[in-house]
């Protein structure tokens, strides 16, 4: 893998509410929460549904600065498979040049 499941905040981070970015020659990723809450403290029978949403977009601009056509996301499961699926996914997504 290009991009190593390292480099990302742990899985339990994702609970805080915060969004991880990265790049990687040439191509911006972002893996995130969905939706984007700080759920850490409330218990788990009363969260409401969830996923982790990997998105990937080419440089030179920020998430919030680039244009939604250009990203491309994959939503996967809130466990360790499905982190470790969406890390695989963005390292896949550079690989078939799919965000360019």
């Amino acid at each position: 893998m290009a991009i190593e499941l390292n480099t990302f905040f742990n899985l339990m981070h994702y609970e805080y509410g915060e969004a991880f970015f990265g790049s990687y020659k040439g191509m911006r990723y972002r893996l995130a929460r969905e939706p984007l809450e700080n759920v850490k403290f409330v218990p788990l029978d009363k969260r409401g549904p969830a996923t982790l949403m990997a998105t990937v977009w080419p440089e030179p601009y920020s998430y919030g600065m680039t244009d939604k056509k250009l990203m491309t996301s994959e939503n996967f499961e809130v466990s360790q498979e499905g982190f470790e699926a969406a890390v695989k996914w963005i390292n896949d997504q550079y690989e078939a040049g799919n965000w360019q």
